[in-house]
């Protein structure tokens, strides 16, 4: 069985985060323009748009994330200009992406460090139907940072709804124990940056 094969396998058996969250789909733009973008930027030996999204994310620093096979060095991502880190975040964190919690990680990372306008990402995430996602992923990261002023203004964009059916993710996935020591006890926790 070829690596395409196995990957479609895994795809049915994972399903969107979408059906995890219990939230419906719709026709994405964001969707359609990043078809066109990996036409134009092309991963070799992906089809996927989440493996496309994670070599663009890793192009930019965001690497808490890796793939077993590692970043491909090869691979020349669009410039911010053409595809924005607000709209990575946000197609990142889209409903119809494969339900792959440690993907979202990306998003936090690139969103903990400042490298969005935070303005411009609230207005993706309404147009693209992420709010929900995104507010969630704010109120874990204040767990951590409350101060943190990006997720602040996010989560108050994002006010809580009705409960998802399942957590989006957990604050420990958005974080980094700072250890007192050499002992097994975090002192603290921060944001991955």
């Amino acid at each position: 069985m070829d690596q395409t094969t196995a990957d479609r396998g895994n795809e049915r058996r994972r399903g969107r985060l979408a059906d995890r969250l219990g939230l419906s789909l719709h026709q994405s733009v964001l969707e359609r323009r990043i078809r066109k973008l990996m036409q134009l930027y092309s991963l070799e030996k992906t089809h996927r748009p989440e493996d496309w999204l994670m070599a663009v994310a890793h192009a930019r620093g965001a690497k808490v994330v890796m793939r077993p096979n590692g970043v491909n060095t090869a691979f020349v991502a669009p410039p911010p200009d053409i595809f924005p880190n607000e709209e990575l975040v946000v197609a990142i964190c889209a409903l119809h992406r494969m339900d792959e919690p440690q993907c979202l990680r990306l998003a936090a990372q690139l969103i903990s460090r400042g490298a969005v306008s935070v303005k411009r990402l609230i207005l993706v995430a309404r147009r693209e139907r992420t709010d929900r996602v995104l507010g969630e992923l704010a109120r874990q990261a204040i767990k951590v940072e409350p101060a943190h002023q990006i997720w602040q203004q996010i989560a108050a964009a994002f006010p809580q709804r009705n409960a998802l059916r399942s957590p989006v993710a957990h604050w420990q996935r958005l974080a980094w124990p700072v250890m007192a020591g050499r002992r097994a006890n975090a002192k603290r926790w921060v944001l991955v940056r």
